[in-house]
C-alpha cells in the first residue's frame, strides 16, 4: 500500500514566502494572521486559474506544482501585481508581501505532500527575490516560449545552500507595455466533493452567525456571543441535533445559500439573523428556515434593553424549539430555561474571553484570563466564567506551567466554583475530566466526560475530550466511535480530526490515520500535536519518506523540540503504549 501513496515525477515547482512575517505578527498578531491567510487563499485561486496545484500551505509559505513553466511564471507575476494593488488600499503597515521562486526538478508526492530537490531549489531561489519579486531557475527561463510577454534578467550563477553546482538564476518580469496572458479557458475537473452527511431522524438545526449590523467592528463579539449562547442552549435539549458552533462559524462573513449550508452540514433547519446595538438598546432579528422546502417557518424582531438580554436569548430559543416541534421533558425545560440573569458588561467580557480561549496560544490564554476575571468582578455568580478560568489553568498545566500541580489545583478550584453555582455546567465537568486524565485517573476522567456528554449531547468539545480520554486509556474502538460523532457534530472544523487520527493510530489502523491527520496538517501546518502523530504513524508504517518529511517540518516549526519535553503532553494509562509512542519519535531522529 505504501507504493500507492508515493509517486515521482518531473515538475515545475513554485515556492512563495511572506516577507518579514515575524515582524508583521509582532505588530498585530491577529490582523497579520488574517491578512496572510487571505493572501494565500487569493494566491491559491490564481494558481488554480493557471492550471497549477497548491500542494502545501506551511504557515507563512506556499508550495505549488505546475505542468508548464509558462503557467507558473504567469501565475506568479499575476498575483504579485494583484497583491501590490491590494496592499495599496491598506492604510496601516500590516501589508503582507511575497517573494516567489520557481524551479524545475524531480519530486516525490506522498499524500498530497511534495518533497525533493526541486522544492528546495525553488525555496532557495525565492530567497534571492526582492519583496514582490519572482526569481526563476535558468531551465525555467529557457523553457518558456519567446512569444510570452516575459523578460528574464540574469542574476548570474548563484551558490545555493545544499547544491554542489552553481545555479543560473533570473529575475522574471512582465515586459513593459505588455499584458499578462489570461488563464487558458480550458475546463478543469473539480475534485469530487465529500458526500453530504445524512440528516438525522431527530429534528436537526444549524444556527448561523448572526450578522453585526451596528457598523462598529468592536461589537462583532456581541453578535457572536448571542449566536453562541443560542447554540449552547439548544444543544442541551436531548431531542434536538445541533451543529456545533465551530462549524457554523466557518460561514461567518460569506454569502450564504441556506439550502447548500443545510446539505453540507446535514441538517433540515437553519436559523439566521442579525444584531443591531445602539447605546443601551439592542434589536435582534431572527428567522427559522426549513431548508428542505425553503419555507420560512417564522421570522421575528425583538427590541430590548441590554439589561434583559438573557431573557431575550431565552425567548428566541423557546420560539426556535417550538417551531421545530421538539417536545421537552420537564427536566430539560428546567435546565434550559434556568435564569441566567447577570451584569451585561460582565457578559461582554465573557464573550471576549471565550474568543481569546479559542485561539489556544499562551498569549491569548493570558488575555482571556483577564477578561474572565473582569466578568467575575462584576458578577461573582457567573458559573461559565469560573469554568473557563478553570480551562485556562488546566491547559497551562499541561503545556507550559512550571508547576503542574499548582495549575491543576487552580483549575479544579475554578471548576468546582462553577459547579457550586450550576451543577450541570458542562464546561466545568470537562475541566475536571481533563485534569483527571493528566493525573492518571483515567477511569474517573471517563466517567465525568460521559456524564458531561450526556448532559449536553450536542457538545462537540465535550465529545472531543471524551475521545482523547478513551484513546489514552487504550479504548481505541470507543474513541473512534466518539471521534466520528464529534466530526458529525462539527463537520467543518479540522481540529476535530486530531482525535479521529489518534483513535486510528491507537487502534493500529495506521493507513486510516493518515487521511484525517493529513487534512488537519494541511489546514494547521504548525500544529505540533498533529505533526508528532503523523511522525509516529509514518514510523509504524515503515514509510521513511513520510517520516523524514514530517520530522523535518516539525523541527522547522519548533527547533527546540525534544522527546523528553514532549512527554508532558501525553497521558497514557499504560506505560507500554507511551514508551512505544516515544520510541517511534526517537526512531524518526528527534532529539532526546
Amino acid at each position: 500500500m505504501e507504493n500507492d501513496r508515493l509517486s515521482r515525477k518531473l515538475a515545475v515547482l513554485l515556492h512563495a514566502d511572506i516577507v518579514g512575517s515575524t515582524t508583521l505578527v509582532q505588530k498585530n498578531e491577529t490582523l497579520a494572521h488574517q491578512r496572510i491567510q487571505s493572501l494565500f487563499k487569493s494566491f491559491t485561486k490564481t494558481i488554480d486559474a493557471y492550471r497549477g496545484t497548491t500542494r502545501e500551505l506551511r504557515g507563512d509559505a506556499l508550495v505549488a506544482e505546475f505542468d508548464r513553466a509558462s503557467d507558473a511564471v504567469a501565475a506568479a507575476l499575476a498575483f504579485q501585481i494583484l497583491n501590490g494593488e491590494l496592499n495599496s488600499t491598506i492604510e496601516d503597515d500590516i501589508q503582507p508581501h511575497l517573494r516567489i521562486g520557481i524551479s524545475l526538478g524531480e519530486v516525490i508526492i506522498a499524500d498530497n505532500t511534495i518533497t525533493g530537490a526541486g522544492v528546495i531549489l525553488a525555496q532557495r531561489l525565492e530567497q534571492l527575490a526582492e519583496s514582490g519579486g519572482v526569481v526563476v531557475q535558468g531551465a525555467i527561463s529557457e523553457t518558456v516560449p519567446t512569444r510570452m510577454p516575459f523578460e528574464f534578467v540574469s542574476l548570474g550563477e548563484q551558490e545555493l545552500k545544499g547544491f554542489d553546482q552553481p545555479v543560473r538564476a533570473f529575475a522574471a518580469n512582465l515586459r513593459r507595455g505588455e499584458e499578462l496572458p489570461a488563464p487558458e479557458a480550458e475546463p478543469i475537473s473539480e475534485p469530487a466533493k465529500p458526500a453530504a452527511p445524512p440528516i438525522p431522524e431527530n429534528p436537526s438545526i444549524a444556527v448561523l452567525p448572526f450578522t453585526n449590523m451596528s457598523g462598529d467592528p468592536e461589537q462583532e463579539y456581541f453578535a457572536d456571543g448571542i449566536t453562541e449562547d443560542i447554540i449552547t442552549t439548544l444543544s442541551k435539549i436531548s431531542g434536538l441535533f445541533v451543529i456545533a458552533r465551530n462549524s457554523t462559524f466557518t460561514y461567518k462573513g460569506t454569502a450564504i445559500d441556506v439550502k447548500q449550508v443545510a446539505q453540507e452540514l446535514g441538517v433540515r433547519y437553519v436559523v439566521e439573523g442579525s444584531v443591531r446595538k445602539a447605546g443601551q438598546q439592542v434589536r435582534v432579528t431572527a428567522q427559522l428556515i426549513d431548508a428542505s422546502t425553503g419555507h420560512h417557518l417564522w421570522a421575528d424582531r425583538y427590541d430590548h434593553t441590554l439589561t434583559d438580554i438573557f431573557a431575550l436569548q431565552d425567548e428566541l430559543t423557546r420560539k426556535i424549539v417550538t417551531a421545530v416541534d421538539v417536545e421537552l421533558t420537564e427536566g430539560d425545560q428546567i435546565r434550559v430555561w434556568r435564569d441566567s440573569a447577570g451584569d451585561m458588561v460582565a457578559y461582554e467580557h465573557f464573550a471576549k474571553g471565550r474568543d481569546f480561549f479559542s485561539q489556544v496560544t499562551r498569549k491569548a490564554i493570558s488575555q482571556g484570563q483577564q477578561e474572565f476575571e473582569k466578568a467575575l468582578a462584576l458578577n461573582p455568580q457567573f458559573a461559565a466564567a469560573h469554568a473557563y478560568i478553570g480551562w485556562n489553568h488546566a491547559v497551562a498545566g499541561v503545556w507550559w506551567s512550571d508547576d503542574r500541580q499548582e495549575a491543576f489545583s487552580a483549575a479544579r478550584a475554578a471548576a468546582e466554583a462553577a459547579l457550586s453555582l450550576d451543577n450541570d455546567q458542562v464546561d466545568a465537568l470537562g475541566v475536571l475530566a481533563f485534569i483527571d486524565l493528566y493525573s492518571d485517573e483515567h477511569d474517573r476522567a471517563e466517567r465525568i466526560a460521559v456524564e458531561a456528554a450526556t448532559l449536553n449531547p450536542n457538545s462537540a468539545d465535550m465529545h472531543d475530550t471524551l475521545a482523547m480520554i478513551q484513546s489514552f486509556s487504550g479504548k481505541s474502538d470507543e474513541a473512534l466511535s466518539t471521534a466520528r460523532h464529534t466530526c458529525r457534530l462539527s463537520p467543518r472544523i479540522p481540529e476535530n480530526l486530531l482525535e479521529l487520527g489518534r483513535a486510528f493510530y491507537e487502534g493500529e489502523r495506521f493507513e486510516e490515520a493518515l487521511d484525517p491527520l493529513d487534512k488537519l496538517i494541511l489546514d494547521r501546518p504548525y500544529w505540533i500535536t498533529a505533526r508528532a502523530l503523523l511522525i509516529v504513524t509514518s514510523v509504524a508504517l515503515d514509510n521513511r519518506e513520510l517520516t523524514k518529511y514530517h520530522t523535518t517540518e516539525l523541527l522547522r516549526s519548533r527547533s527546540n523540540f525534544s522527546v523528553g519535553s514532549w512527554t508532558r503532553t501525553l497521558a497514557y494509562k499504560y506505560p507500554d503504549d507511551c514508551e512505544r509512542y516515544l520510541d517511534r519519535l526517537r526512531f524518526a531522529g528527534l532529539p532526546e
